[in-house]
């Protein structure tokens, strides 16, 4: 049993020899992998150091008091390399969690797709096997980072005969390809963030299968879990005490160029680290109503902060992500709604101006227009709600006709 102490120290030794901040961060992100401190919670064969949460979070804070730079952020740390941990063979681990920590690899996520909505069981994007290959067709949506992705962790569905459940398979699918398009959406805010993707005979090698064939929603039930605990993580930027040096400038740029896909995010959350700030500055802070409002915005970013902190228990004591992620999925909703409410009632009419003669520059705009993706992004909130009434609550489903049957029988858009 390691303390706390012991693992600043050595962290702190390892860092006062290693750490060069002029260093290239290729090369430095080389030597955080073989050092296992880069992701201290991954099993030691794999690139870790085999601690628990609350251990892994103390090697973050001794990087951060030494400005030391961690590993690259985004869907690629965020979501593949932890899903590829827990259902991956030896060989995918070895083929992809490296470069997810050194950012060589960017990645997107091929779920959603327009013929079933939050019915993500019911996709029909599907993958035939051919040889040592899988030939996959079909079309997903909603795909941040698609434009850029070098691999999509991609479901589809591989047995036509079983329940919807049942049929599906988890891949690692090659974006650069003849047989994937992507396509840019614009959205109602302006900006051009998801991606449609049409799929036409693409091939995926057989040894790309994550998890078990016809295992994939448990794989992929997987990935959403991590999706909703850490989705603030994923994409926002590390914040550094020192950021001098050519390593912290070069990872900042990265970030910075990863980022430029997500800057509208803080307007999608409502942005109520601002709702002070602009009811100041719009001579309403001394207006009650106005105050009770960003009282109740306050206290829901309280109720996030513990129930993430009840998700980190939970996985330091070993337990897989639970239903905290359907909750703090579900809060975050809440919060994104009440504080773009908070944003409008301060602003009134200069919230409807997209400019800069708008309220706060027409960032009140933007939050408008950008926060009801907060209820549907990483599973709607009528899906977190039935989650935890089902599993957390145990009432009964919902009646459904097409859990038991052949999906092959099931009507589709």
């Amino acid at each position: 049993m390691r303390s706390d102490g012991a693992v600043r120290s050595t962290v702190r030794d390892w860092l006062r020899a290693s750490w060069d901040p002029e260093r290239p961060l290729a090369e430095w992100r080389e030597i955080l992998v073989e050092s296992g401190w880069g992701c201290p919670t991954w099993p030691e064969e794999w690139y870790g150091r085999g601690l628990d949460r609350d251990l892994g979070a103390a090697v973050g804070e001794e990087f951060n008091k030494a400005g030391a730079v961690g590993p690259a952020i985004g869907v690629g740390m965020g979501l593949a390399a932890p899903t590829i941990l827990d259902h991956g063979s030896d060989d995918l681990k070895k083929r992809f969690l490296r470069p997810a920590v050194t950012g060589e690899h960017k990645w997107c996520q091929l779920f959603s797709e327009p013929g079933s909505g939050s019915d993500l069981a019911g996709l029909s994007t599907h993958a035939q096997a051919s040889g040592d290959e899988w030939i996959v067709n079909g079309q997903k949506v909603w795909n941040t980072g698609a434009k850029t992705a070098d691999y999509g962790l991609l479901m589809a569905r591989t047995d036509w005969d079983v329940s919807k459940h049942r049929g599906i398979t988890y891949f690692v699918l090659p974006m650069k390809q003849d047989g994937v398009e992507v396509r840019p959406i614009v959205q109602m805010n302006g900006y051009r963030s998801f991606n449609e993707v049409f799929i036409s005979d693409a091939r995926v090698p057989a040894e790309n299968l994550l998890g078990d064939l016809n295992d994939g929603w448990r794989v992929g039930l997987t990935t959403l879990a991590y999706e909703r605990v850490g989705i603030g993580n994923i994409f926002s930027a590390p914040t550094l005490a020192n950021t001098s040096g050519r390593t912290a400038r070069e990872a900042a740029e990265e970030a910075a160029a990863y980022l430029k896909t997500y800057v509208w995010y803080p307007s999608r959350m409502g942005r109520p680290d601002l709702l002070i700030t602009h009811a100041q500055t719009a001579g309403r802070s001394e207006d009650p109503r106005i105050r009770q409002r960003i009282a109740f915005v306050q206290s829901l970013v309280r109720l996030d902060q513990w129930t993430k902190e009840r998700a980190r228990a939970a996985r330091a004591a070993g337990r897989a992500p639970g239903p905290e992620g359907s909750i703090a999925k579900l809060v975050l909703s809440h919060i994104a709604r009440a504080a773009a409410d908070a944003h409008r009632a301060i602003a009134g009419p200069l919230g409807l101006l997209t400019g800069e003669d708008g309220a706060l520059g027409g960032t009140a705009a933007e939050i408008a227009l950008s926060f009801p993706a907060q209820s549907i992004a990483g599973g709607t909130d009528e899906i977190q709600l039935n989650i935890l009434a089902e599993r957390v609550l145990g009432l009964p489903k919902e009646p459904q006709v097409d859990t038991e049957v052949p999906f092959r029988t099931v009507k589709r858009s």
